[in-house]
């Protein structure tokens, strides 16, 4: 997979150079909060959500500074989800990414105001003129991300997660809670590139196909590698959903069964994409990077 390898890492570099340039540091009081939301997103990660906005974007040709832009915004709302799932309140993580979480680093009530903050500039972002000459594209974007993010997204699944039937949950249950806490943000990734490229309702329609798939498959493989991966690769806690007993989709299928779940929702992804033919390769290879990687 060294194109989509590439790939990843030029955009990931091109996604840094932006978060850095949208976040600026700060002098007096206020600085703090800023290096915090500095902190929370200038710190690595695979940035796969912001590679399927400049990857569908490219589909349509779309020029990649506008992408850029959209993709940053992207980063920032998961940062401001990784942000806030880590706090004493939700899952009390100390590690992220090889290093302390936020509120470790800084304190609780900036971590808080951290993730608001970034959760905020990312729709300031989408709303300068600067991401699109057309009003109509930048209220779509907007829109869009706040149903991602919302109740009927993020926060509806995080809801689910931290609910009291959280444990109990069958595999449609387990289903709905990932694919509105992992997978909303990856389908709005994907339809982004889609507005910004003035797509077709057919080509938004396979998107979202794919992009659901690749949600479910992404969430099946980080659920194996919770139970099997190092703790040391992932810069996370691993065992955690197990020692909570939460109803995951390795507890319900078996690891045997949650594997093949895992291929088929690949292949699926992988056919949504036909209609694009070769221009879509790489997101053909994510489908299945997805499910192969170790971190």
């Amino acid at each position: 997979m060294t194109d989509l390898q590439d790939a990843m890492a030029n955009t990931a570099a091109a996604v840094t150079r932006q978060l850095d340039s949208l976040l600026p540091r700060v002098a007096g009081p206020r600085g703090r909060v800023v290096d915090a939301m500095r902190y929370a997103c200038l710190g690595g990660g695979k940035r796969m959500r912001p590679f399927l906005v400049v990857a569908t974007a490219r589909l349509f040709d779309v020029r990649d500074p506008r992408a850029l832009r959209v993709a940053a915004a992207v980063e920032m709302v998961h940062c401001y989800s990784l942000v806030h799932d880590d706090l004493p309140a939700m899952d009390d993580s100390e590690l992220r990414r090889g290093q302390p979480t936020v509120h470790k680093q800084y304190d609780t009530p900036t971590a808080i105001l951290a993730g608001d903050g970034l959760l905020t500039e990312a729709f300031a972002v989408l709303a300068h003129p600067d991401t699109h000459s057309d009003p109509g594209v930048r209220a779509e974007l907007t829109a869009g991300l706040a149903q991602a993010a919302g109740s009927n997204g993020m926060v509806g699944g995080q809801m689910i997660d931290i609910s009291r039937e959280r444990n109990d949950l069958d595999l449609d249950g387990v289903s709905e809670l990932q694919s509105l806490k992992t997978g909303a943000l990856i389908d709005y990734a994907c339809q982004a590139g889609a507005i910004l490229g003035g797509a077709s309702r057919d080509a938004r329609e396979a998107l979202r196909a794919y992009a659901a798939d690749l949600g479910l498959a992404f969430q099946v493989a980080d659920d194996l590698l919770d139970a099997e991966g190092d703790a040391a690769q992932l810069g996370k806690p691993t065992g955690r959903d197990a020692e909570a007993e939460k109803a995951t989709f390795l507890s319900l299928l078996g690891r045997k069964k949650a594997r093949a779940k895992a291929d088929s929702l690949t292949s699926s992804a992988m056919r949504h994409l036909e209609m694009f033919g070769e221009k879509a390769d790489l997101l053909r290879q994510m489908a299945r990077f997805v499910v192969e990687r170790e971190s």
